[in-house]
C-alpha cells in the first residue's frame, strides 16, 4: 500500500492563505497543514481549524523570515534591527554554529514557538521547518529534543526522488537543490532512529510554489511506494504581505480542488491522511 499526505505550508501567514487551506481541504485533496503560529492571520487559521476537525494541523516552525514569537530583545542573535528574523540564512546557520548565545536563544524561540501551538489546544501533527532550515544540525538537534516533551512524532525531511520529479514532467532539466539532498537523509536517520515517522519521500522542494495541476496528478499516478508528502503553498491571490514573489498561489489551490487530480489519486489506491493517520501506534509499515 502507497500513503499520501498533502500538506499546506504558511497557515496563518494571510487570510488569502488561510481561505486557501480552508476550500482545499473541504472541497478538493488536503489533509494537513503546517501552522505559523506568530504570523498575521494565525488566530484566524486557529479558528478555521477548530471548524475542521479532520484537518490535520501541525507546526511550521519559522527562524528565518519571519516574525519570532518572544520578544526581540531576547533573541538578539536571530533577529535584525527591525525585530524580525534574519534573512541571510547562511550566515544565520553559522552564528548559530559558532556562538553559544545564539544556541541558547534558537532553543528559546523554539520552546515558545511550540509552547504558543500548545496553547491553541489543537492535536499536534507534524513538524515542518520554513526553507527547511532544520537540515542545519544544531537545528535539528534542538527541535527533536524540545519538540518531544510537546508531544511531537512526526516531521518533514525532504528527501525528493528526482526519478519521480522526471516521470511526472519528462523532458525538463532537475536543478541544483539536489544538493541538499544528503543533508536531508542524514536527519532523516537521525529522527527516525529517535522514533519519529518521517515520510519515505516528499515532494515540493523543486515545484515550489508551482505545484500545477498537472503536475500534482502526475505526482500522484507515480508515488514510488511507502509514504509520500507533497506540499503546496496555496492562497486565494498572491496580493499579500508576505508574498513570496513568482509563487503561483491561485494555481496551487486549483491543482488541490482539480477534479481529475482527485481522480489521479483514487485510481492509484492512495491511503490519505495526515501524519498522525500514518501512526498506528506509531508506525507507517511500508
Amino acid at each position: 500500500m502507497r500513503g499520501l499526505i498533502v500538506t499546506a505550508d504558511d497557515f496563518g501567514l494571510a487570510t488569502e492563505v488561510n481561505r486557501a487551506v480552508a476550500m482545499a481541504h473541504e472541497y478538493g485533496v488536503l489533509t494537513a497543514a503546517s501552522l505559523m503560529v506568530s504570523a498575521p492571520a494565525a488566530d484566524e487559521a486557529v479558528a478555521m481549524a477548530r471548524a475542521a476537525p479532520t484537518l490535520r494541523v501541525g507546526l511550521h516552525l519559522v527562524l528565518v523570515e519571519g516574525r519570532p514569537t518572544l520578544p526581540p530583545s531576547r533573541i538578539p542573535a536571530l533577529v535584525g534591527a527591525d525585530g524580525l528574523f534574519r534573512e541571510d540564512m547562511l550566515g544565520a546557520a553559522i552564528s548559530i554554529f559558532l556562538r553559544r548565545g545564539a544556541r541558547r536563544q534558537l532553543a528559546a524561540e523554539i520552546a515558545a514557538q511550540f509552547e504558543a501551538f500548545r496553547a491553541t489546544g489543537l492535536s499536534l501533527d507534524h513538524l515542518t521547518v520554513h526553507k527547511h532550515f532544520h537540515l542545519h544540525p544544531t537545528i535539528a538537534g534542538l527541535a527533536l529534543r524540545i519538540g518531544r516533551d510537546f508531544g511531537l512524532r512526526a516531521v518533514r525531511l525532504p528527501v525528493e526522488p528526482r526519478a519521480t520529479i522526471a516521470e511526472a514532467e519528462p523532458g525538463r532539466s532537475i536543478g541544483g537543490e539536489w544538493a541538499t539532498q544528503p543533508w536531508a537523509r542524514l536527519a532523516r536517520r537521525r529522527f527516525r532512529a529517535a522514533g519519529m515517522l518521517a515520510p519515505d519521500q516528499v515532494f515540493g522542494l523543486r515545484w515550489s510554489g508551482a505545484m500545477t495541476p498537472a503536475r500534482l496528478a502526475g505526482l500522484a499516478a507515480r508515488l514510488p511506494p511507502g509514504l509520500s508528502e507533497i506540499y503546496l503553498h496555496p492562497a486565494t491571490d498572491a496580493r499579500f504581505e508576505g508574498a513570496a514573489p513568482g509563487y503561483r498561489y491561485a494555481e496551487e489551490l486549483a491543482a488541490l480542488v482539480d477534479p481529475a487530480v482527485a481522480r489521479a489519486m483514487e485510481r492509484a489506491g492512495l491511503r490519505r491522511g495526515g501524519f498522525c493517520d500514518f501512526l498506528p501506534e506509531g508506525r507507517w509499515d511500508a
